[in-house]
């Protein structure tokens, strides 16, 4: 049943520019059905979560990445009455302005564009479904609800939400989003975090045994192989990382329909006025996830291998960035239009935001062909 702090269709702060309310679909469902509809869904496919896609067709990216999070996030949805659209909408969503190559390409074109505000990618991902998407005859983007463009707009800093209105506001006011968005947020961690040990594992760049060092992997490791003995292989792997997924779930709800209760949240106002967040883990998981999250870092995120491809990634972003900033002819006709009224208008901060939004939209695979027509001199 749904609650009455949940976020509601009907009740909706409502779309940038109005709209005829939808037919058979609610406000929040037709936000889902324009995300998935959108060609910078499509592109999810083709940008790196952990490995670059070429290495292997089992290996995450961040479309299949979205999918997982909007699963793990609706089943929590229905469990404690949130809307169950929004939250899938918002998950299907936050990664739509994320550039090639995963985490470092981010962290390349930050470096790059420090000058004029850095990168934020949960800006880009509002950025994409606000202007960059072009399909609609009556307005840019996808004119998405007030409720997913908050939801997508995990963090941003002050001078930036400053710019964006509204759905900056609360950033500004240090007021909280809807309950489906801090559920969206906890579920992406949920997602990748489980996800990366199984890529990892199928990678060989961890190991079993090296992953029973980390209490959480440990403790439902040893469950799979007292209840199956003579369980091995992918299955043991899949048992494991399964159980995990659903103990942190059951936590996550159980924790927060507690707080919730604790803080006699009978609205969404309610929500927005709490001084913190409501969805959140126990503090005993929160610690277990930490841990994790150290092991991932140090024996995957920065494994040698892995390094190699990440400062290959920052490479080909850096020349890009410095290619087409240099020489906006560089850029394709309709890019070059963009970035000159851009420029007009704000500068050379316009400049540099045209040239952001051409590499961030690119794929892992065009991003290293535009490099090869670029400096490849054969």
């Amino acid at each position: 049943m749904k609650q009455s702090y949940a976020a509601s269709p009907e009740q909706s702060l409502g779309r940038r520019v109005n709209e005829p309310a939808p037919t058979y679909r609610s406000e929040f469902q037709r936000d889902r059905d324009r995300i998935i509809h959108s060609s910078g869904f499509r592109r999810l496919e083709y940008k790196t979560q952990v490995f670059v896609n070429h290495e292997g067709d089992l290996y995450r990216t961040r479309l299949t990445h979205s999918l997982e999070v909007a699963q793990i996030a609706r089943a929590i949805a229905r469990t404690m009455g949130l809307d169950e659209d929004l939250t899938e909408a918002i998950a299907l969503a936050h990664d739509l302005g994320h550039t090639p190559f995963g985490h470092a390409g981010q962290d390349a074109l930050n470096a790059c564009n420090k000058q004029y505000g850095g990168f934020e990618h949960n800006l880009q991902s509002l950025r994409v479904v606000d202007w960059l998407e072009s399909s609609y005859a009556d307005f840019p983007g996808l004119n998405l609800t007030f409720e997913t463009r908050e939801g997508i707009l995990k963090h941003c800093s002050i001078p930036h939400a400053r710019e964006l209105g509204d759905v900056g506001e609360r950033f500004i006011n240090k007021t909280q989003p809807s309950l489906e968005a801090q559920l969206t947020n906890i579920a992406d961690e949920i997602a990748y975090n489980n996800h990366d040990i199984d890529d990892g594992l199928r990678s060989g760049l961890i190991t079993l045994e090296g992953m029973r060092e980390v209490a959480l992997f440990a403790e439902s490791y040893d469950r799979v192989m007292w209840d199956y003995p003579e369980l091995k292989g992918r299955k043991v792997i899949h048992e494991t990382i399964r159980r995990i997924i659903g103990f942190q779930v059951i936590d996550l709800t159980e924790n927060s329909l507690r707080n919730i209760k604790e803080a006699n949240i009978q609205n969404l106002d309610d929500v927005r006025n709490h001084p913190q967040p409501l969805i959140e883990f126990s503090q005993k998981l929160f610690k277990s996830n930490q841990e994790l999250k150290r092991y991932l870092r140090k024996n995957l995120y920065f494994h040698h291998k892995v390094y190699r491809m990440t400062r290959k990634a920052q490479l080909v972003i850096e020349g890009l960035y410095n290619a087409f900033i240099e020489d906006l002819k560089l850029l394709p006709p309709e890019h070059q239009k963009l970035a000159e009224q851009y420029q007009k208008d704000k500068g050379e901060k316009g400049r540099a935001l045209a040239v952001i939004d051409y590499i961030a939209g690119m794929t892992d695979r065009y991003a290293r062909a535009e490099y090869k027509r670029l400096y490849d001199v054969n």
